[in-house]
């Protein structure tokens, strides 16, 4: 492609004085034309002088009377050899000069001579002067041959090697170090590859043109020091192309550029300034070229060469656009791969929760190492679920194998525990229920029967889909601790004055086994115990028995620490780095470690209610007094409303005994239970209906509510929003602050708003009841 005018065509190869390379192999570009070797400007003088001692010769033997003919064959070798030493120019001005001295000596310095012996000699050395000239141009002619095979196997060679270094991983900055470490020395003094920033990001950057001022980041630069006297390595520094420049272009045209500078003020205005300012030499020659792949523009490559080396040409153009198309597609491979993993490790980590938050029950802290550090996340996960009546359920489970179906079966297991614990269910009867769920899994996932191509390599990497579960429920009122594990290590506990042991919970099945009852175990636990859940990751090891590695567990988990967070890494830091250093195994690892809280009198009361409809008006003014005695005036009218509806209606469709129950702590949460088994159902009446509108005002005051089955009947549960803490409520508040909460800002509703928006599923519907138990 022609070039612009003001950017001149680079002059062909010419030589310069070798550098060493760096992998001791031959530079690519020849030295310029007119810088002579040293050798050859010795030859070239020797002669010179060979010319003289010769004729100097003649004309000693000739004034002691001796034959100087014999000496016309030693002036004819001269330009032979200079022919076989010197470039043309030179092997003919040796042999000018010897033919000016043979004339000189032979012609006016020796009259003796015989007229025919001057006219033989001086043929004698023409002739071989033109003897010279042909081999000389011979030899040349075969050198540049050679030269330039040479020159085309150092270009496969670099291309080569090119095609072996650049891409061999799948990073974006790797992948353009690589590039410009190919090129420098044996190709340029000094090479530039700047990306676009969405590449960098793994993303698709801008389709073009690029017209005006372009902003790139440069990933990758190196150098000569020859050439750059400060060679530290970028800081992925933002530069910029000018309008007009040679880059500039290059990308706008999607073709290379290249030319030459004569001055340095021509170089500033058409070639990108160094961002770094390490004080790179003025380039002599420059080359621009896109690296695009995919019909997308990914950034540019540049490569200089300073006035010392042969600028580049039309060969050499062709050479950087062959690299600059192969490092491309291994750039835009590794933007590919970055762009993909990193979305995949955003879904998968959204799977467990980014933080544990705090609860009236347990002060939680939760870590979690995947076996695969590139993925991000396995089949391990952990969960703290907040349930009704200030209790929380804890949950670690494990899916067995790794990767993305490992991780997507996780969070299938994950979503469907916290749904069935929403409803309250009890730790046997949630596990029985996700039993079946993972049964159910199992038949979606089994191989098809005739598997083919892309659907056979899927269903070779389909296992079989079987998990284990551990779920712990802890109440903080009564202390007691109900759990059940299907195939689960057993969780440890420390209490209070006394070392780690284990709980004695029955063992269940693994999930997906089927056909097995799950048992529940109810545990007291005083204020202050400490929980661990874990996964096997942390426990197991081939080269250890598993019952010294739960011993080691055990005696880790005695070792007090100040806080929570000390305690878990504490852990970590020495099971794990046992596992690693004695097995180098990996597994995935979910700890959690668990402080629980206690509410006592001061956040909790309860009435008996008897079997009248006269009782609502003596449960609001329990209500009512309780919550002024608690500090909280501005919730008196809220708590007054939802605890009429709900006393009113466990009276009416339920049974005795009924049982009103306040707990104050983040939030202040009306609790009534009757012996009714019949869940209440949430609908909307019509204009002229008579009732079905209490459950409705319920559900608009509240932040949530719901009902929980019990072995005794049912108990339907509303959370009210506190407001800031502040006046007498400050007490309430110094109170949880020594348990150990940390209270979470909230906004009252407005009284009369019975038709604002609620946050959370503060609407969710009980499921198994009947229209007739509504108000």
């Amino acid at each position: 492609m022609p070039l612009p005018a003001r950017f001149p065509v680079a002059s062909p190869y010419g030589s310069r004085p070798e550098e060493d390379d760096v992998m001791h192999r031959t530079p690519l570009v020849p030295r310029r034309t007119g810088t002579a070797a040293p050798s050859v400007r010795a030859a070239f003088i020797t002669l010179l002088i060979a010319v003289v001692v010769v004729a100097g010769a003649r004309l000693v033997l000739a004034a002691a009377g001796m034959q100087v003919m014999g000496m016309a064959e030693y002036s004819t070798l001269i330009p032979v050899v200079a022919a076989a030493l010197l470039p043309l120019r030179q092997t003919l001005i040796v042999g000018l000069a010897n033919l000016v001295v043979a004339i000189l000596a032979y012609g006016i310095l020796l009259p003796s001579m015989s007229h025919a012996s001057r006219i033989t000699v001086i043929t004698a050395l023409v002739a071989s002067i033109l003897v010279s000239l042909a081999v000389c141009r011979a030899r040349i002619a075969a050198e540049r041959s050679l030269k330039g095979l040479m020159v085309a196997r150092e270009r496969l060679t670099l291309l080569s090697e090119a095609s072996t270094r650049v891409g061999g991983t799948l990073d974006v900055a790797r992948t353009a170090e690589e590039l410009a470490e190919v090129a420098v020395r044996r190709f340029a003094d000094q090479a530039a590859v700047d990306l676009f920033d969405p590449v960098l990001k793994g993303e698709e950057p801008a389709r073009g043109p690029h017209a005006g001022p372009v902003t790139l980041r440069r990933a990758a630069r190196r150098s000569v020091p020859a050439a750059l006297a400060a060679a530290a390595p970028p800081d992925s520094s933002i530069v910029t192309y000018r309008r007009g420049s040679m880059p500039a272009l290059s990308l706008l045209r999607g073709v290379p550029m290249h030319g030459q500078f004569t001055d340095a003020a021509d170089g500033e205005e058409r070639w990108p300034a160094d961002p770094n300012g390490t004080g790179t030499q003025a380039p002599h020659s420059t080359l621009a070229v896109p690296l695009r792949a995919r019909g997308v523009t990914l950034g540019a490559a540049l490569f200089t060469r300073s006035r010392h080396r042969d600028p580049f040409d039309a060969d050499d153009v062709l050479l950087a656009q062959e690299i600059a198309a192969r490092a491309a597609v291994c750039v835009d491979n590794a933007r590919r791969y970055t762009h993909e993993r990193a979305t995949s490790v955003a879904l998968q980590r959204s799977l467990l929760p980014q933080a544990v938050p705090p609860q009236p029950a347990v002060q939680a802290v939760a870590r979690y190492l995947p076996a695969d550090i590139e993925a991000g996340v396995g089949g391990d996960w952990y969960d703290v679920i907040p349930l009704s009546g200030a209790r929380v359920a804890l949950v670690v489970g494990d899916v067995v194998g790794h990767g993305i179906r490992a991780s997507a079966a996780m969070g299938r297991l994950r979503t469907a525990v916290r749904t069935l614990a929403d409803i309250d269910l009890p730790p046997d009867e949630l596990l029985t229920h996700l039993d079946d769920i993972v049964i159910r899994l199992q038949s979606e996932t089994a191989p098809t029967p005739a598997g083919s191509g892309e659907d056979a390599v899927a269903d070779a990497d389909v296992g079989e889909f079987v998990a284990t579960c551990l779920y712990m429920v802890y109440d903080p009122i009564s202390r007691r601790c109900t759990a059940a594990r299907a195939g689960h290590p057993p969780p440890a506990v420390v209490r209070p004055g006394e070392g780690a042991r284990f709980l004695d919970l029955p063992a269940g099945p693994p999930l997906g086994v089927g056909g097995l009852p799950f048992e529940t175990a109810e545990i007291q636990l005083p204020e202050g115990s400490l929980l661990a859940l874990y996964t096997d990751g942390l426990v197991e090891s081939p080269r250890h028995g598993l019952d010294e590695r739960l011993e080691r567990l055990l005696e880790v988990l005695s070792e007090s620490k100040p806080t929570l967070q000390e305690a878990c890494d504490h852990v970590l830091d020495l099971l794990v780095d046992d596992r690693t250093r004695d097995d180098r195994t990996r597994d995935d690892i979910a700890l959690v470690v668990a402080r629980t809280r206690a509410l006592d009198d001061g956040h909790t009361i309860a009435w008996e209610l008897l079997d009248d409809l006269s009782e609502v008006a003596r449960a609001r003014d329990l209500a009512s007094l309780q919550v002024a005695r608690w500090g909280l005036p501005e919730a008196a009218f809220l708590a007054e409303l939802v605890v009429s509806e709900l006393v009113t209606n466990a009276i009416r469709y339920g049974g005795s005994p009924v049982q009103l129950r306040l707990i104050r702590h983040d939030t202040l949460i009306c609790e009534v239970s009757d012996s009714s088994n019949t869940a209440p159902h949430l609908r909307r009446a019509r204009t002229f209906d008579e009732g079905g509108r209490g459950l409705f005002i319920v559900a608009q005051l509240a932040e949530r509510w719901g009902t929980r089955q019990q072995s005794d009947g049912k108990t339907i549960w509303a959370e009210l929003a506190l407001p800031p803490a502040t006046g007498p409520r400050a007490q309430g508040d110094a109170q949880s602050s020594r348990n150990g909460d940390v209270s979470r800002p909230t906004t009252a509703k407005q009284r009369g708003d019975l038709h604002g928006h609620r946050d959370g599923p503060a609407g969710r519907a009980p499921v198994g009841a009947t229209p007739s138990a509504n108000r």
